[in-house]
């Protein structure tokens, strides 16, 4: 019988464990359209690879001192100077989304959103979020979305 409450314990901190660290996940975006990434969390380590990609959301995962450990929808980590960084204020779309012109699925569709294409987010609300991306701005469901949209 106590092992069995052991085992529920446990379990059941476990599950509170990933409730809380996928609710804190911090996301941010590139600043830059130019964005090093090095091996270690220093201006002496290799540069690893390089981001040419503007308001590109990535996850941060870890940080020392003025430098954050990132990884992106890729799955590539390194680690950022934290002056190449900014509050979160894009999305990626990881499947084919509609556009629309208000935040409900009965709202004109715009345009169809194609999957990889970053979204700059305007606003959220609910389950949908304003967002832009060239020539377009309407509402997209939250739903497929890599990045914070909270």
């Amino acid at each position: 019988m106590i092992f069995k409450i052991k085992k529920i314990s446990i379990l059941l901190c476990l599950l509170f464990y990933c409730s809380i660290s996928s609710a804190n996940e911090i996301f941010v975006s590139l600043k830059k359209s130019k964005v090093n990434v090095r091996y270690g969390p220093s201006f002496d380590s290799d540069v690893k690879y390089v981001y040419k990609k503007i308001n590109l959301p990535i996850k941060q995962i870890d940080k020392k001192e003025n430098f954050r450990r990132i990884i992106d929808l890729k799955n590539n980590s390194g680690w950022i100077h934290v002056s190449q960084l900014k509050k979160i204020n894009s999305v990626i779309a990881t499947n084919n989304k509609i556009l629309f012109k208000k935040p409900t699925s009965f709202a004109k569709p715009i345009a169809l959103i194609r999957k990889g294409r970053l979204l700059i987010v305007k606003k959220c609300e609910k389950n949908w979020c304003e967002i832009k991306t060239d020539n377009f701005n309407g509402w997209i469901k939250t739903e497929d979305l890599w990045g914070l949209t909270n």
